[in-house]
């Protein structure tokens, strides 16, 4: 099992980081969903922001799947380095290579892949 928080997590079914909060639960991950303004998704408890996630001491995050773009991303880079993901999937739509960099410098395993179609072909 791994943990994961989905940045940029929607309530709506149609969007891929909804496919994905599933998807991953249904493979036995442990999900986090990220976004601002939702509560819930799936039943599952959403966090405003990476921080509020991290503020909980039994959360080591190994898996951020990104569903933002490059300006929301860099917006608050400094909570995506401060989580220290031991891995970070920039999905189609979401790359960003100043923050890759930075992710790499830390440590951080860095890949511009499909979340979706890893879980869907065992590469997860």
């Amino acid at each position: 099992m791994v943990t994961v928080a989905v940045l940029g997590a929607s309530n709506n079914p149609d969007r891929y980081s909804y496919q994905a909060i599933d998807l991953l639960a249904k493979h036995g991950h442990r999900v986090y969903p990220i976004h601002p303004l939702l509560t819930e998704i799936l039943n599952q408890k959403v966090y405003g922001n990476l921080d509020a996630l991290m503020m909980n001491e039994d959360i080591q995050l190994h898996t951020l799947t990104m569903y933002v773009n490059a300006k929301i991303s860099s917006e608050i880079e400094d909570q995506i380095l401060r989580a220290k993901p031991a891995r970070v999937i920039f999905n189609p739509g979401t790359e960003n290579p100043d923050l890759a960099t930075k992710l790499k410098a830390a440590g951080s395993e860095v890949l511009e892949a499909c979340t979706l179609v890893m879980l869907r072909t065992g590469q997860f």
